[in-house]
């Protein structure tokens, strides 16, 4: 999906995008190299494994039987496993699988093949039963393998997508502020493969701060897919009611091809729902997004205990660098302590690093940092760059005032600004404040749009779970030493 809180409609009469062109075989090819991609790996780990078992252990290099005694193991492991994936949907060709997404989706995938191939090779195994040995590192190495097999493809796939290959056409319907949000992501990402031909909008909204054309209106769909050949329609139109945007994904089944919806994220949250009835009558249930019980209790001893972790390692570090700031600025003091909001609103005071002059907001008063700000010392601007200035925040977190993953906390005097202007601002003070967060892995730091990182923060509000934070903890790392806001 483009976005993160974009809601794809799901119809059985949709198909994938249309391939044309250059693109037209790309698909098979594709899948064919993850299936045997997938197949190798496997095969490779259950090898290596094996290997590892009998040049680790001397009894077992005397009494084992040669590796393929286990070749019927392995041929109902490869079976087991390319049926497992099909049926998990990992053939069918996305154009955004996040790396860690597909790890997750690999190792579970892999873990229910194993499951299942060891109970039917029971049956096969004639009296050679595999080592568990053999069995723990075959699962954990083909996940591994798998995983970067994959991740290699996609690669190559995101590379040609670039020149172009494999192109999808996309008509966005609303030319507002939503629609352009949809645009700028899609010409942010030309691996997607993505290109947009047009938007769609009512006769009576303004003129769109765009170069491209308005092609029609809404009720003109079905035409202008087409004629214009579109692969992928996304809804950005606030005010389509009920009925309206079920009109549309009507005639986007009709025509087969993709529909996702972008809501306006203030007015219908994409809170997790999930099916429910009373009496027979379908219902929806939305999931309640606050923390508690034994959320709040595992989220907090996560917290704790990685804190206290990265404390304990990162200590040389935090010593040198509170040596350097000394050094580099003598007229000040190591640390600095800034009042921001967290949980409930509630005050607290932020450590970090000092990177800035003493007297950075005297003449100012509270102003957010800016490229090339000259208010920043050398060693503040490097520390800054890497984010080497928060981890004194580590404390906050294990005292409790903080969360290593959460909405970034702000000062009050901006929490008051952005609450006037934005809807439901206030709501991502229902979790603690966070040293990262859904929106600064996606980039939305520094100088960038309130509006959308409230969008995001809110998302993770109403979507956390462990796994999430994992997640945005793994992202965290990577976008230390890439993330072009940092300053």
């Amino acid at each position: 999906m483009l976005t993160q809180d974009a809601v794809e409609i799901a119809d059985p009469t949709t198909r994938a995008p249309r391939d044309r062109g250059r693109g037209r075989l790309l698909h098979p090819a594709y899948v064919a190299g993850l299936l045997a991609s997938d197949l190798l790996a496997t095969a490779i780990a259950f090898a290596a494994a094996y290997a590892l078992l009998v040049r680790t252990n001397e009894r077992a290099a005397l009494t084992q039987p040669p590796l393929v005694a286990y070749s019927g193991s392995l041929l109902v492991l490869l079976v087991v496993l390319a049926i497992t994936f099909a049926l998990s949907r990992l053939y069918i060709p996305r154009r955004d699988p996040s790396l860690l997404d597909t790890l997750g989706a690999v190792a579970q995938a892999v873990t229910i093949a194993n499951v299942v191939a060891l109970a039917v090779g029971a049956f096969w195994s004639r009296g050679v039963d595999l080592p568990r040995f053999v069995l723990v590192w075959s699962w954990g190495l083909s996940i591994l393998l798998i995983w970067l097999g994959r991740s290699g493809l996609h690669a190559v796939l995101a590379q040609l997508r670039r020149r172009g290959w494999d192109e999808a056409r996309v008509l966005i319907v609303g030319a507002g502020d939503a629609g352009q949000i949809l645009r700028a992501k899609i010409d942010a990402a030309p691996a997607l493969g993505y290109r947009v031909v047009g938007f769609l909008d009512e006769p009576s909204a303004a003129a769109p701060a765009s170069d491209l054309p308005v092609l029609g209106t809404p009720s003109e769909l079905s035409r202008l897919v087409r004629e214009q050949g579109i692969d992928e329609v996304l809804v950005a139109l606030p005010s389509l009611s009920h009925q309206q945007i079920v009109e549309l994904v009507g005639q986007c089944a009709r025509e087969r091809v993709n529909v996702k919806v972008f809501p306006d994220f203030f007015q219908i949250m994409t809170s997790e729902a999930t099916a429910s009835e009373l009496g027979g009558l379908p219902l929806l249930r939305i999931r309640d997004v606050a923390l508690r019980g034994w959320n709040r209790a595992l989220k907090r001893a996560v917290d704790v205990a990685l804190s206290v972790a990265l404390l304990v390692l990162a200590a040389p570090l935090l010593m040198l660098l509170a040596l350097l700031v000394k050094l580099s600025s003598p007229g000040g003091p190591v640390f600095y302590a800034q009042e921001r909001l967290g949980l409930d609103g509630r005050p607290f005071q932020l450590v970090k690093f000092r990177s800035m002059r003493v007297d950075a907001e005297a003449g100012t008063g509270p102003v957010m940092a800016r490229p090339d700000d000259t208010r920043t010392t050398p060693l503040g601007a490097f520390m800054r760059r890497l984010s080497l200035d928060e981890l004194p925040q580590l404390v906050n977190v294990l005292v409790g005032e903080m969360s290593l993953v959460g909405p970034r906390p702000e000062r009050p005097h901006f929490v008051q600004q952005f609450a006037r202007a934005i809807p439901r601002y206030a709501d991502r003070h229902q979790e603690k404040a966070g040293m990262t967060g859904w929106a600064q892995v996606n980039g939305l730091r520094g100088q960038t749009s309130i509006e959308e990182r409230t969008r995001y923060d809110l998302f993770y509000v109403e979507h956390w779970s462990l796994l999430f934070d994992l997640k945005i903890l793994l992202k965290t790392l990577g976008t230390v030493f890439r993330d072009r806001n940092a300053y």
